[in-house]
């Protein structure tokens, strides 16, 4: 099980519209209880990110950084890290 701290899931409670048309969690325990479900996965810097994405089937070679970071399942956290959520 992963283990997400409380930046990841308070960024993805706030910005999580950037992904689904409806809110999926309203709370910090839900939010963590739907990422642990999907198996959100937390990138080091943009290089992990695609990497990530790269292996599990995304097109990423044409991509700049500034796109992959604008995609929808990527949400920023400070430190250059990358909050990756599948949809």
């Amino acid at each position: 099980m992963y283990q997400y701290d409380e930046e990841c899931i308070a960024v993805f409670l706030r910005d999580q519209g950037q992904l689904f048309d409806e809110p999926v969690a309203e709370t910090p325990e839900e939010a963590e209880t739907f990422l642990e479900d999907c198996m959100a996965l937390i990138a080091g810097n943009i290089q992990e990110v695609r990497e990530i994405l790269s292996e599990e089937g995304m097109d990423v070679d044409g991509m700049t950084n500034e796109e992959l970071e604008e995609a929808a399942e990527i949400f920023p956290l400070s430190g250059g890290r990358y909050l990756i959520v599948e949809g």
